[in-house]
């Protein structure tokens, strides 16, 4: 079976795709991309560092345009990277028989309900799976016995999250800078290789 894991280059995703492979799936690494800005660019390094295939998956920039509408209309960042979410999980829906992301049990987002993955599953034939059962502890001690871990400041040249481009697009909208009002700093703990 092929499966495609939405990946960031984080601990969260590296460490989903590694349990698929060890069940011995045809694993491929897949980040998302609307042409904005080359956010998958530290993505297919992790992706390379643990010898995991990876491609680029592009969406349309007109996704992009309605997430950061809804992001400076609401305020804050949480139902937009939701639609971006739901809109790539669709885009990647038609290629694989899984799909597959790092989402665990305390994430805010992106987060789909029990109902919307039922019916996105049913809808496209597909199984979803995420870590919905680990908790950001238990992440942490397993992604540290597997990974080497690079841990710092989130920002446009270290981080492929839909919140790279999000934030590269709003700033030069809204000028620079404008995006910090919608995403508070924060730290990215990045893999870079196994242990």
């Amino acid at each position: 079976m092929k499966a495609c894991v939405l990946y960031s280059g984080g601990k969260d995703s590296s460490l989903m795709a590694t349990i698929l492979k060890r069940l011995n799936l045809e694993v491929e690494l897949v980040t998302a991309n609307f042409g904005v800005y080359k956010s998958w660019i530290p993505a297919a390094k992790s992706a390379k560092a643990l010898g995991f295939p990876h491609r680029v998956l592009k969406l349309d920039k007109s996704v992009l345009d309605r997430a950061v509408e809804k992001i400076i209309d609401d305020g804050f960042p949480n139902n937009g990277i939701d639609f971006v979410h739901r809109q790539v999980l669709e885009a990647a829906a038609g290629e694989y028989d899984i799909i597959a992301d790092g989402t665990r049990r305390d994430d805010r987002t992106p987060k789909l309900t029990s109902n919307e993955i039922r019916s996105f599953e049913d809808r496209n034939s597909v199984e979803y799976i995420n870590l919905a059962g680990f908790g950001y502890k238990t992440i942490n001690r397993l992604a540290s016995q597997l990974f080497i871990l690079k841990k710092e400041r989130s920002d446009i040249h270290n981080n492929s999250d839909y919140e790279i481009e999000i934030r590269y697009f709003i700033d030069k909208i809204k000028g620079k800078g404008e995006s910090s009002r919608f995403f508070p700093e924060h730290y990215q703990t990045r893999v870079i290789g196994w242990k």
